[in-house]
Parts: structure tokens; sequence; C-alpha cells
């Protein structure tokens, strides 16, 4: 089970993804496209394919619904190169060159790879530097968080850390301001981003942990008047995000 994993973490499935693949500069073996299908966009992917080489393979159905693994394909699979993770210095050093305050995110257990794939979209969008990702308990970067990205994974440095207390520590010294997203806090929209910070998003199930949310400088909530307890954690980053760059770029 183990080694599937890790050879469908190499799949990039759907036609927007393999484009934003092949427009990122990874290194692609080969793409497989459906048999007969030369429709929209997959002439495009095709073309592009042929201007770097990449080997282009007809393929039944049925073998890109099993390399897919239950993502939409479109008829459409790229077999990448796996995607190198960055170090949390090279995320800084993103910051640094744009001339801009560190922003980012780090995920505290967060297993869902839709809603992981949801908030890389939404970090590459609102201008984020950079995500966290502890190597256990936690999803990792999967074909359907490629896909779940439309692309932006392809553009979105992400590195892996080991204790995500520890690591929040180090930030600190380094200077960042660590913000969590968690019920009890300040309303989001009266504290102030505009800082060299961290945003740390809790898993699905549990939340931020105790002991990661005491690291933590500050705790924002989102008000809601709803009967459920919470918001989806890839929706409340969104809520979040949007209002970082509001108050960083949009003045």
């Amino acid at each position: 089970m183990k080694q599937e994993k890790e050879r469908n973490e190499n799949v990039v499935a759907g036609r927007n993804p393999v484009l934003e693949l092949l427009n990122s500069g990874r290194d692609i073996e080969k793409i497989l496209v459906r048999k007969g299908d030369r429709t929209g966009s997959v002439n495009l992917i095709i073309a592009k394919a042929k201007e770097r080489g990449i080997p282009l393979v007809d393929a039944e159905n049925g073998k890109l619904d099993s390399l897919a693994g239950g993502v939409a394909h479109q008829g459409v699979i790229a077999l990448a190169s796996e995607k190198e993770y960055c170090s949390v210095d090279d995320i800084l050093r993103i910051a640094e060159e744009r001339g801009e305050k560190p922003l980012i995110l780090l995920s505290d257990g967060i297993d869902d790879p839709h809603n992981l794939g949801a908030i890389i979209r939404t970090a590459e969008c609102t201008g984020a530097h950079g995500l966290l990702i502890p190597k256990r308990r936690a999803v990792g970067l999967t074909s359907v968080v490629e896909k779940a990205s439309a692309g932006a994974l392809e553009h979105f440095a992400v590195a892996k850390i080991g204790n995500v207390a520890q690591t929040i520590d180090e930030l600190k010294e380094k200077g960042l301001w660590v913000f969590c997203a968690e019920a009890g806090g300040q309303r989001y929209d009266q504290a102030d981003y505009d800082l060299p910070m961290v945003l740390v998003l809790g898993s699905e199930g549990f939340g931020v942990s105790r002991l990661v949310r005491e690291k933590c400088d500050f705790t924002v909530s989102i008000p809601m008047r709803g009967k459920i307890t919470s918001y989806n954690v890839s929706s409340a980053a969104a809520i979040l995000l949007c209002e970082t760059q509001r108050q960083r770029y949009l003045k």
C-alpha cells in the first residue's frame, strides 16, 4: 500500500492541473491522453508536450481511471517527477526576494486532501509565501491535493517539518508572529496581519491542538450565526487570507 501511495503522489490528473504542470517547468515522464480525444484544451496540452519533448501516450479510459484513483481526469493524466519539498528557510527567502513580510501557513494535522488543495489554491492567489506540513498525522502532496489546488501547487512552496511546536518556537525566534485560527479568540477582522506571520490551521475534526495553541501569540476567530460549530478549514483559511491580503496590499 505504501508503494501505491507514493506512485499516486506523482500522478497529476485533469486538463487544467496538467497545463499548470507543463507551465511550471517541472520534469514530466509522460502524458497519457484518452484515445481519440482531441477536443478543447487537450490540443494545447499536446502541443506544449511536443514543444518540451515529453512522450505522449494514447490510453484507454479504464487505464486513466485506474491511475487517477478517483480524481476526475478529463481524459488527461501526467506522470510527473516527485514535487520537491523546500525548507522553511527557502520560504522565508521567497518573502525576502519579493520584499514582503513573510506570510506562512502551518497545517496542524489537516488530513483531507481536498481541503489542503483548496487552501493551497487560496494561499497562492492571495500572495502567501509557503505552507508547512508535518511529516506525520497530516496529508502530503497527493494527486488529489494537486487536483484540488487547480494547478496552484506547481507555483507554491511547501516544506515538511518535524515537531510543530518546535517549529513555531524557531519561527518566533526569527521574528515571526504566530496566529491560531480557533474559536474563542479575537474577531478576525480586528487583528493586525501586516507583520511577519504564521497562520496555524487545525485539523478538520479536532482543530488546533492544545499545545500548539498555547505556543501561538494570537487566536483569531470568525463570527458564526448558524447552528454548527465551525467553518470548514479551507473556508476559514480563505476568509483569513483574504483579510490578510486586504490589510497588506489593498489599502
